[in-house]
């Protein structure tokens, strides 16, 4: 009975002492998409995970920070590449706070910062590259940037998960230069193509005319093809000049001369 009394005034005693100090026991909740910072005093003690805690108000304090996925986009940067062609890119990127610690005690708006890293590390891939190699090659123009943008943003406490390029405008000027240098070149393979389809036809004609100056039988073996292949066709075959039988005519599988006096 005596233990029960000496709790309750001690109880009591606290609960007195914290109202005369104005401190009260306060639980707070801390989600699974946020991380929570907690400071004493002004002073930052430690990073939370997710779950419930009592803390003493006001001298300890809980500032939550949400570690979900976000977005930033750049819009519009208007730069000039090394051979001096003015373009107009947009980026996406996406990004998460890695270290909350890092992002909020040590940068008033972490979101602007990133902003602003991004913004540089455009300008820096775009003046330093050629306006064909960017136009021919936008994937890798977007893993400059991150390759290059991603160290900072790791100091900032966060981590750059994308970086991908949205638009990449030029004028129209140089739009029609493009394409007539992409037209020039489809052209340019075409013919290419096309020489390469005779100098075959050619190479197939020359190997035809060989193996008939090799094989002169191979000529009238080719002709009797010809005429079983022939559907009521009249098919005129003249013999070699030394042989004294007249031209035969072959029509629709009869054979005879041409003035029509013998049937085979």
């Amino acid at each position: 009975m005596l233990w029960y009394v000496s709790s309750a005034i001690a109880i009591f005693v606290f609960y007195i002492a914290m109202r005369i100090a104005r401190v009260r026991l306060v639980r707070v909740t801390v989600y699974e998409f946020q991380r929570a910072l907690r400071y004493r005093r002004g002073r930052f003690l430690s990073v939370l995970g997710p779950g419930q805690y009592w803390i003493l108000e006001p001298t300890t304090t809980i500032t939550p920070v949400d570690v979900r996925p976000n977005f930033v986009t750049l819009m519009g940067q208007e730069v000039l590449t090394v051979d001096g062609v003015p373009l107009k890119v947009s980026i996406a990127a996406n990004y998460e706070v890695g270290d909350p610690q890092l992002a909020i005690n040590r940068q008033a708006n972490y979101a602007q910062a990133l902003y602003l890293l991004l913004q540089l590390a455009v300008r820096e891939v775009i003046s330093t590259s050629k306006a064909d190699e960017l136009m021919a090659n936008r994937a890798g123009f977007a893993e400059k940037i991150r390759a290059l943008a991603e160290p900072q943003v790791q100091r900032l406490g966060l981590k750059l998960l994308t970086a991908d390029l949205k638009d990449l405008m030029i004028s129209g000027d140089l739009k029609k230069s493009f394409a007539q240098v992409v037209k020039a070149r489809k052209e340019g393979e075409a013919a290419l193509e096309r020489a390469r389809g005779e100098t075959a036809a050619l190479r197939s004609l020359a190997n035809a005319a060989r193996m008939l100056q090799d094989n002169p039988q191979l000529m009238q073996l080719r002709m009797l093809q010809a005429m079983g292949e022939s559907a009521g066709n009249t098919l005129v075959v003249g013999l070699p000049s030394g042989a004294t039988t007249l031209p035969l005519r072959v029509e629709r599988g009869k054979l005879s001369n041409e003035q029509g006096t013998d049937n085979i």
